[in-house]
């Protein structure tokens, strides 16, 4: 007889209550298509804009069985920081040190990596920097798409057979205009020869720094970003 034992609550704080789910195997029976922690854990830096929560790096990582990460879009460190929990080799580097993540030269002699961690900019909601080479100072879309595409290329040249490149990317909308980024990150990643290895992940956004301010006009906020992970088409 199979004993469905649920492990712990792998988080220090609530949960939403999501919808019942199939029981399985899953080594984290707790990480759906809803990823939401309400709380970002102790994992990077909580004022560096556009940062994450670490607690869906580490589901991620415990899911697939990861032993060695690369995470050439850095930031706070926040991948850097789950990988050193966990007791995971995490190679990291960033566009602030010098290291271009869309450029081939970046990734000689690093090696094979398990698994990638990339939230990059979602182009020009967050403008980081004036660099030209940074993802946020793409002057078009279209430059966008092709220079994120350009990212994935580099990390799979670096991933294993079996790996799995995970992308953060959210939408907006500028200038009126609505910009489906999480559509055309997934368009471009099955035109660069890779292939969804799971469910999109909607991960819920919390204490975002527009969610306290007051518009004058009417919309539907979005508070949600996606994770998407590919692995060889």
């Amino acid at each position: 007889m199979v004993s469905h034992v649920q492990p712990p609550a792998p988080y220090p704080h609530k949960l939403i209550r999501h919808p019942e789910t199939p029981i399985n195997t899953s080594p984290t029976p707790w990480l759906t298509s809803v990823h939401a922690t309400q709380r970002r854990g102790p994992y990077g830096s909580a004022s560096y804009r556009g940062n994450c929560s670490g607690y869906l790096i580490k589901d991620l990582i415990r899911y697939f069985d990861v032993q060695r990460v690369l995470d050439p879009m850095t930031g706070s460190g926040t991948c850097n920081d789950v990988c050193s929990e966990l007791g995971i080799e995490c190679v990291s580097f960033d566009l602030q040190q010098g290291d271009d993540a869309c450029s081939v030269s970046s990734y000689k002699g690093l090696g094979k990596f398990d698994f990638v961690w990339l939230h990059p900019p979602y182009w020009r909601q967050i403008v980081y920097n004036d660099d030209p080479r940074c993802l946020s100072n793409a002057p078009s879309l279209e430059a966008f798409v092709e220079r994120l595409g350009d990212l994935l290329d580099c990390c799979s040249s670096v991933l294993n057979p079996d790996g799995k490149i995970a992308v953060l990317m959210g939408n907006y909308t500028q200038r009126g205009r609505y910009l489906p980024l999480t559509y055309l990150t997934m368009q471009e990643a099955i035109r660069r020869g890779l292939w969804p290895a799971c469910t999109e992940i909607i991960r819920l956004q919390y204490r975002n720094s527009s969610s306290s301010k007051t518009y004058l006009s009417s919309f539907i906020p979005g508070v949600h970003d996606t994770c998407m992970v590919f692995g060889s088409a």
